[in-house]
Order: C-alpha cells, then structure tokens, then sequence
C-alpha cells in the first residue's frame, strides 16, 4: 500500500482568507491516493464553487454546484479517474429548500451516470469556509 498527498493549488495558503491574512499555511491537501495492487482509493478534499485563481464562481446553488463538481472532475482527471469512479459524496449547503435541492440534483445528475449514482449525504450548515459559496462537495473514488 502507498499514500500519496494531491496538491494542484498552487498557494500554500489555497485562497482562503483567514489563513492569506496571516500566511499560515493551509494543512490539507486536494486529495489523498492510497494505492494497492491493482487499483486505488482516492479522498477528494471539499471542494468549494472558486476557479484556480480562488474566486467564488456562480451566484445560483446550480452554478456553484456545477463548479465544485468541476473542481472535483478535475482531480479525479489528474488521477486517471472519471465521475463513474466516485462511490460517496458528502454534501454540505448552506440552504436546502426545494428550490435548491432541485438545484443541486438537477446538476449532479449532469455530472453523474444513472448506472454509477455514488452513495450520498447531504447536509445543511450555517456557512463554508469561502465567503459567498453555498455549497462545498467531497468525494471518494475507486480508481482501477
């Protein structure tokens, strides 16, 4: 078995405003890799709606949770993956009306292949970490 950090940010302190005010550096990583034999497990990190530079990407739960699952493609890209890989995703949003949970599954469902629907939890909260997001995804996949 081998363990191997993912880090496609390019800031140590990943845009997040809290920690660029003091230049802590953040203690994460975008994901973790463990491979054995023939295969791998990957943990995505919450991903949260910003591009790469760190700015908040969308002003709808729809636009914001298109850009997390992008975010999240993206890493599983790196890895050699696809959206078909991941087999849980934890959701967690700041509002969960009917409005935005049609929102949410709606774009999911765009991202997502009805024969490879991942295990799910979602959950509402108070707040994300990225002023102004809504929404914050992390996953996991099995990558072949």
């Amino acid at each position: 078995m081998k363990r191997t950090s993912i880090q496609l940010s390019k800031t140590k302190t990943r845009n997040i405003d809290g920690l660029e005010q003091t230049g802590t550096k953040a203690a994460f990583c975008d994901a973790v890799r463990v491979s054995f034999g023939r295969g791998a497990l990957l943990y995505i990190s919450g991903q949260t709606p910003i591009d790469d530079n760190g700015a908040l990407v969308g002003k709808t739960m729809a636009e914001q949770t298109r850009q997390v699952l992008r975010r999240i493609e993206k890493i599983l890209k790196h890895e050699g993956g696809t959206m078909n890989n991941v087999v849980r995703v934890r959701v967690y949003a700041t509002d969960i009306s009917p409005e935005s949970l049609r929102q949410i599954h709606a774009t999911r469902n765009e991202f997502f292949n009805t024969n490879h629907l991942p295990a799910s939890t979602l959950v509402e909260i108070s707040g994300i970490i990225r002023k102004g997001a809504m929404i914050e995804i992390d996953a996991e996949a099995v990558i072949p």
